[in-house]
């Protein structure tokens, strides 16, 4: 079991900074210098999604071919179609998936009876092969009696709030991981502030450094993390590094994984992406987490790239937030990655090596309730979003929230615009410039329906915003990975931090309100302009949000 805390004022320290900040104009001059090999690579990494992407096509194509090629030799082929096809929809309409979701595809099938019954048993749903999910579940079902709840922290948070305590206890049974006390947090409101910590803590790590993204991408960012890594790994730091093979598809070159090892840097990538069509297409790696000889931990919406410090802006300003944890909480990133690192490698190895040591944590101070959490798509629970539920619903004054996307089931926006019809003070901040059209386009089409209920939204003008918070009566709030979109929701991995009563909330709901100095509120009046077949185009795309 895990005991308290350690002093950090050392390891808050700012005199470096001068020093980081030269390096990283000096790393900023040689990223220019190189822009035009960048540029070569990136048409490079194009052509490779460009042909993945037709691939896949052809097999869509070959698949709908073949079936309505079938279906039209004899009456009794047309007729075993169509028998699939039901029995199709009667599994779909019996499993615990979202109704939006059975829905989109129940009408899909009906539609196409040839063709959408055999599509939706290649592609369809957040299911997976057998033997993918019973590995995984292995992997994370090995680590759970590593992950006690104490019972005085638990005791604690139930006399201080019963409507807390609730939500910690779903987040215990079903992230499933426990509540800490002992662990101080640092909140980042930009990556550009979340850099020089990652990478002075990176510095400092003794024994070994665990980093798992969905992105990472050659260039000022990356480039700073991965020459301390080769010096860490050097000294004999045990150096990890896991990446979602789609989500770096076009941000690194093909063989990166045996660069890296050839570096004294241990790397693996989760799920490869092979044009062929398949379930585990559908599962991504989307967490971002480090963990450093752990005692120190970091996760939130920044990944390895340069556009999340802002030294390029494809999107304008982008606009991401981060946290630091020091203390306990930090063991259970700690076995997040390691389940990861177990699947992908094909090994069980003993966890407890990993856990920080006394000495490391014995002056920390406590500071409200803190826990992580993550989401798994090979279960029924869908806990990121569960998480956002709970907290609007509970509610008394305010909820704030920032999210880059906004695809929403029926349960979300029925949870939203109820909390503001009951007088909650419900408020989002939207990207004002989109990094994916066709989304963007569905984003505010549900922002039109939240408005017309009373929740007011904004766009943020400078650019992007690809943070991931919620915050509720400046007492509870999440950071995380967990974006407000099917995908995010319902078929990748995720993670997350929920506080309550920690100081650092204070500055999470602080940080908001100064975001919403920078945004436009968007108004019903805005939506009245738009042509009849906008307001048809956006109605299908809600209908069909659950398949994007």
């Amino acid at each position: 079991m895990l005991k308290s805390g350690f002093n950090t004022h050392n390891l808050f320290e700012m005199n470096s900074n001068k020093t980081e900040l030269s390096m990283h104009r000096t790393e900023d001059q040689k990223y220019q210098t190189n822009k035009y090999q960048k540029q070569h690579k990136d048409r490079l990494f194009l052509s490779k999604i460009i042909v993945v992407g037709v691939l896949l096509v052809l097999q869509i194509c070959v698949i709908a071919y073949a079936t309505w090629r079938m279906g039209t030799l004899t009456p009794y082929l047309q007729l075993t179609y169509s028998i699939v096809s039901v029995i199709v929809m009667i599994y779909i309409v019996n499993r615990k998936d979202n109704p939006a979701y059975q829905l989109a595809w129940s009408v899909l099938i009906l539609l196409f009876p040839l063709f959408g019954g055999i599509f939706y048993l290649v592609i369809a749903g957040n299911r997976s092969t057998s033997h993918f999910v019973r590995k995984m579940q292995k992997s994370i079902q090995n680590s759970y009696q590593l992950l006690p709840q104490e019972a005085d922290v638990k005791h604690a948070l139930a006399m201080q709030s019963v409507t807390a305590a609730m939500q910690s206890g779903y987040i215990e049974k079903y992230g499933p991981y426990p509540v800490y006390r002992h662990t101080e947090v640092k909140y980042y409101p930009l990556g550009d502030d979340h850099l020089e910590p990652l990478l002075r803590s990176l510095k400092g790590a003794k024994r070994f450094i665990f980093m798992e993204y969905f992105i990472i991408r050659e260039g000022v960012f990356w480039n700073s993390v991965l020459s301390i890594l080769e010096e860490k790994a050097a000294e004999g730091v045990d150096v990890r590094v896991l990446i979602d093979d789609f989500g770096c598809v076009a941000t690194i070159p093909p063989g990166y994984e045996k660069r890296l090892k050839e570096k004294g840097i241990q790397c693996y990538s989760f799920n490869r992406f092979i044009p062929i069509l398949t379930l585990r297409l559908n599962n991504r790696d989307h967490r971002k987490i480090t963990v450093i000889d752990g005692h120190t931990g970091f996760t939130g919406g920044v990944n390895l790239s340069d556009e999340y410090i802002n030294v390029t802006h494809p999107y304008g300003h982008w606009k991401d937030v981060g946290v630091m944890l020091r203390g306990e909480a930090v063991w259970s990133l700690t076995v997040m990655f390691l389940q990861m690192w177990d699947y992908v490698a094909g090994i069980t190895e003993d966890y407890a090596q990993y856990a920080p040591r006394t000495d490391e944590i014995a002056a920390i101070q406590d500071d409200g309730f803190i826990q992580p959490y993550s989401d798994s798509p090979l279960d029924d629970e869908v806990v990121g979003e569960n998480i956002y539920l709970n907290m609007i619903g509970h509610a008394r004054k305010s909820v704030y929230i920032i999210t880059p996307y906004l695809i929403l089931d029926h349960e979300m926006i029925t949870a939203l615009s109820l909390a503001a019809k009951n007088g909650v003070d419900v408020r989002m901040i939207l990207p004002g410039i989109p990094d994916k059209k066709l989304t963007y386009t569905l984003t505010k089409a549900n922002a039109e329906v939240l408005i017309e209920e009373g929740v007011r939204i904004y766009l943020y003008t400078p650019g992007f915003t690809h943070a991931k918070i919620m915050v509720a009566d400046d007492k509870i709030a999440t950071v995380g990975t967990v974006n407000m979109d099917f995908r995010s929701l319902y078929l990748h991995f995720e993670c997350g931090v929920w506080m309550y009563d920690n100081s650092v909330i204070r500055e999470i709901s602080g940080d908001f309100k100064e975001t919403l100095r920078k945004c436009r509120e968007l108004s019903v009046d805005e939506y009245k302009s738009l042509y009849w077949y906008q307001r048809i185009w956006r109605a299908l795309l809600r209908f069909l949000s659950p398949l994007l």
